[in-house]
């Protein structure tokens, strides 16, 4: 018998738009960012970063209430309850809104103090209002929070094939407006009003899409029973330390930087980073429209079987994450000076810390795939605010010690400390325990054997970086096809050792090829 609840044709659906999607929006976002910086400036690009990471931290009024609303759903639509679905996206339409006016206000008392968080201020561009342009990017963030409600309705029916697509098509507005707004203009106050009319077709196109599947929830208006708002009630405390601790590790890098060394600086950083982001994002890709479809796998309860596609997924993650990451060490600093333009490369050092920053946060998918599925938020409910305390007191402390050249690498280097000590610790404590019922100890060794070869195979690729002349010569798109090449040659080895010692993971392919994996109820 197949996997009840695992369905075969809504998985492949998902994860066929959202590639789809993520490549098509892959080559615009890049286009924009190489004009924005082109035509506006350096600083400016990091100006958005900075607003962006603002805006994450004054997001953590929102609770995680998404998430466990949308785990809450699962149990219902499985059962067709559909008395309690509506009922929750009641609660969940009249959080939210509460919650976009609480960031509306608290952005906008942060707005007057934004000169402190930019060490370099004095020297942007004179043309550049700080203050107009936070107050859009708050503003493009508030209004989608007035629609959120639907599109958790319509990925927790398992069709993440329908935001996806709706993400898609306004996505590719914004950045055809903002393109004509850098020409044009040379405008980051015109850039950043795109954000706004994007955001508002989201809403609109969100509105019509949810009113024809799901109108006959969008038409009544249902309250909890007391069993259930209490448990979710739990569950929102729990998400809540989550997601200071997220905020704490992810949002607070990029201020910390820019308060210590500069915007000029954070935008080249995050030049990087969004690259690596992008890739960890396509590879997200295999897995995150999965997750309601395991949503509804866990409510089966199997722990066994649950445990066999943890292992599958674990394995797939890391064969993708090791293959894409090498690649781009290898391939970063040509991809950079092609897409954005010379001078904006930054030291090997900074680059080193990035892709292993990049690739132990990677590791992380499938704990966080089968966490999220599971509803298991409130067991590890302290992890995330302790990651988030260490992270800024190491980022702090090593960001005042190193020498200015390297400074960045003492904040990321904070985040890769807490990241494998404890995240990689707490989290499949809290999966195999409480989800698989067994002792994780086997897959602690496994996985950090795994990040260890991963490291190894960024030495070697960093040994041979710096002891050919393949860079001096090949500055172009030829670098970086030669360096691409080479790290694939590189994971390929490093992929069949790891099939021949290690049994799990090899036993791991039947599974990707047996029918019975995608086979519907």
């Amino acid at each position: 018998m197949g996997i009840n609840g695992l369905d075969k044709k809504r998985s492949v659906l998902n994860v066929s738009v959202s590639i789809t999607s993520k490549v098509i929006l892959l080559f615009a976002a890049l286009f924009v960012r190489h004009l924005l910086i082109q035509c506006i400036g350096n600083d400016v690009n990091g100006l958005n970063s900075l607003y962006t990471d603002i805006l994450g931290v004054l997001a953590v009024a929102d609770l995680g209430v998404g998430r466990v609303i949308i785990y809450s759903m699962y149990g219902p639509i499985v059962s067709g309850d559909r008395v309690k679905v509506t009922a929750l996206y009641c609660l969940y339409k009249r959080i939210y809104r509460i919650i976009g006016l609480i960031i509306l206000c608290a952005g906008l008392l942060v707005t007057p103090f934004l000169p402190l968080l930019i060490s370099d201020y004095k020297d942007l561009n004179p043309g550049i209002n700080v203050y107009l342009t936070f107050v859009l990017m708050l503003i493009s963030v508030v209004i989608s929070y007035f629609y959120s409600a639907k599109t958790a309705l319509i990925e927790a029916h398992k069709d993440n094939y329908i935001t996806t697509g709706i993400n898609t098509v306004s996505s590719i507005v914004i950045y055809i407006l903002q393109i004509a707004s850098i020409l044009l203009w040379h405008s980051f106050t015109a850039f950043i009003i795109c954000k706004i009319i994007g955001t508002l077709l989201i809403w609109v196109l969100s509105n019509i899409a949810s009113r024809r599947k799901y109108s006959d929830i969008l038409s009544t208006w249902e309250l909890l029973d007391k069993d259930t708002e209490k448990e979710i009630i739990r569950n929102i405390k729990a998400m809540f330390m989550h997601k200071i601790g997220t905020i704490m590790v992810n949002g607070v890098d990029s201020i910390i930087i820019s308060v210590f060394i500069g915007v000029v600086s954070l935008g080249k950083y995050n030049n990087y980073t969004y690259i690596a982001g992008i890739l960890a994002g396509t590879i997200a890709l295999f897995f995150s429209p999965l997750t309601s479809v395991i949503g509804h796998l866990c409510a089966s309860k199997n722990a066994e079987n649950i445990k066999r596609y943890f292992s599958f997924f674990y394995s797939l993650n890391f064969a993708l994450g090791l293959v894409f990451f090498l690649g781009y060490y290898a391939i970063i600093d040509g991809l950079v000076s092609l897409c954005f333009g010379e001078g904006l490369e930054i030291i090997r050092p900074i680059v080193y810390i990035i892709t292993l920053n990049q690739f132990t946060m990677y590791m992380r998918n499938a704990q966080l795939l089968f966490r999220n599925a599971s509803g298991t938020f409130y067991n590890d409910r302290w992890k995330p605010l302790t990651e988030g305390v260490v992270n800024l007191v190491l980022s702090l402390i090593l960001v005042n010690v190193l020498s200015d050249d390297i400074r960045i690498v003492g904040v990321i280097l904070a985040t890769v400390i807490t990241t494998l000590f404890i995240c990689h610790t707490v989290e499949p404590h809290i999966i195999f325990r409480h989800v698989f019922n067994c002792s994780p100890k086997s897959f602690y060794i496994r996985n950090y054997l795994y990040i260890a070869l991963f490291t190894a195979c960024l030495c070697l690729m960093t040994f041979i970086k710096e002891n050919t002349s393949i860079g001096a010569e090949y500055m172009g798109f030829t670098g970086i096809l030669v360096y691409g090449f080479i790290s694939v040659g590189i994971s390929i080895i490093a992929l069949g050792l790891v099939a021949v010692i290690d049994k799990e993971f090899a036993t791991n392919k039947y599974t990707f090829t047996s029918s019975s994996v995608y086979r519907s109820e």
